[in-house]
């Protein structure tokens, strides 16, 4: 199991340029900026928490900029959508094989650690192909508490 932490944010920014140059993509300034509220987040984001933000540096953003830019940042690995939070957390490492990664979110201080188990993701596609099932992308999100709360008590 691999525990995948932040770049800080200027080698992070850098990154997701030469990632979207790779993949034929262009980082805009609106792109850029709404990844690096994403990036110096101290936690998730709802596309509401981004649109509020944004809107201090650019006044005219509404909804539809907003989640048309998240489906680019999702498309390009630079982020990961939280299906249980409705939120959005920057992708650590965007070589991620299918995007096999798992999240443990705790429910009392709301982090997010990003974890990369090959061994969950290949217990998950076997189960699936035992099943006749074709598996696309699996992530997992878990609930519960981290090792900072549950020491705290």
């Amino acid at each position: 199991m691999k525990i995948i932490r932040r770049p800080p944010l200027t080698e992070a920014l850098a990154e997701a340029q030469k990632r979207c140059e790779a993949n034929g993509a262009q980082l805009t300034e609106l792109r850029r900026s709404v990844l690096r509220l994403i990036l110096q987040a101290p936690g998730p984001l709802t596309a509401y928490q981004l649109l509020d933000q944004l809107k201090v540096i650019r006044k005219s953003a509404v909804p539809p900029t907003v989640y048309r830019t998240l489906d680019f940042l999702i498309e390009n690995r630079l982020v990961h959508k939280l299906e249980q939070l409705n939120a959005f957390i920057p992708c650590s490492d965007g070589q991620h094989e299918n995007h096999g990664v798992q999240f443990l979110i705790c429910d009392k201080c709301g982090t997010v650690a990003e974890i990369e188990d090959h061994a969950i993701a290949r217990a998950l596609a076997e189960a699936a192909e035992r099943q006749g099932f074709l598996p696309g992308k699996a992530v997992v999100e878990l609930d519960g508490t981290c090792a900072a709360c549950a020491a705290a008590g």
